[in-house]
């Protein structure tokens, strides 16, 4: 997901490629999707005002935290065989075990509701490779991202209209389209491209299929979702990588999990523990299933991803 604009606060959130990271894994995740909804939502209990909080000292003790998903591949989201997944989901198994809670158990909630949730005690953290931006660090705190993100077209075969950046788009008068909510509408904005002509598709499957069917030239998304979006077509591909200009700068995204803004304890001892996954090479092992590659990999921190948000 580019970084969302949007205010969490408002459901209709701008993240991303993680709103836009929309892709159930079919009927049959949906019903599991369902049945495990329910059976997640009862609400926790808040920290009892506690300096730096008493959420991890709760959690060893009740043996499970709840996770708040968003039924995105591949950040978050229940299979096909009813199991929760995703790249945020397996790392929070490995780290919360690391910190002695032997149990995660999945919230699925809309992506704009991942924050509100969170901070009405829904769930304990956000599991969802929600990317950190100030708006966002305004609400919640976060860890260090796992991941970092850059974007990536959607084409034809062969790429004929040359398309490698939203410069390109612009200057080529590329038909252009992109996910509901995704960051890479205001990309493509700064770029120059008139957003009353952009058009907008529901997730990545939707985008490949008009560019397949010719009703775009290209669909943008993040490197991840197009990388897996084309594995199977015969009539697109994906293009290089690249990091959207905002500002006039390179930007690139990082996701991290979120955290309410009274867990610092939590926050600070899931980093210890995320940051030696990191430096073992284990994190990109637990990622790579999920199609991430250590051009992935980040060494971004929270601090510098909120700006002029708290440093998370």
């Amino acid at each position: 997901m580019a970084p969302p604009l949007g205010n969490e606060s408002d459901t209709s959130g701008y993240e991303s490629r993680h709103s836009r990271r929309a892709v159930l894994a079919g009927a049959a995740a949906v019903g599991a999707f369902g049945a495990f909804g329910a059976a997640g939502c009862t609400r926790v209990a808040d920290a009892a005002g506690t300096d730096g909080g008493d959420l991890l000292q709760r959690l060893r003790a009740q043996g499970v935290v709840r996770l708040g998903i968003a039924g995105e591949i591949p950040f978050g989201y229940i299979d096909k065989d009813g199991h929760l997944t995703g790249e945020a989901p397996e790392l929070a198994k490995a780290i919360f075990k690391r910190l002695g809670v032997e149990r995660v158990q999945p919230v699925p909630t809309e992506f704009g509701s991942l924050i509100p949730g969170l901070n009405s005690q829904q769930f304990d953290v956000v599991a969802a490779g929600m990317y950190v931006n100030p708006e966002r660090c305004a609400q919640v705190i976060f860890a260090d991202p796992d991941y970092q993100m850059l974007d990536s077209f959607v084409v034809r075969k062969g790429n004929p209209k040359g398309l490698h950046d939203y410069k390109d788009v612009v200057a080529k008068k590329a038909k252009f389209a992109t996910g509901t909510g995704y960051a890479e509408i205001q990309y493509a904005v700064e770029a120059g491209y008139k957003e009353s002509d952009i058009l907008i598709v529901p997730d990545q499957v939707a985008g490949l299929n008009a560019v397949e069917a010719g009703r775009v030239d290209v669909f943008a998304g993040t490197a991840v979702t197009t990388r897996a979006v084309v594995r199977k077509s015969a009539k697109a591909e994906a293009t290089k990588p690249f990091a959207p200009l905002v500002g006039g700068k390179p930007h690139v995204d990082g996701g991290a999990f979120a955290f309410r803004s009274a867990e610092t304890r939590l926050r600070d001892a899931f980093n210890v523990e995320l940051h030696k996954l990191k430096k073992s090479g284990e994190l990109a092992r637990i990622l790579r299933p999920f199609g991430f590659t250590e051009a992935e990999m980040t060494d971004l921190t929270a601090k510098e991803l909120c700006g002029g948000g708290k440093s998370g």
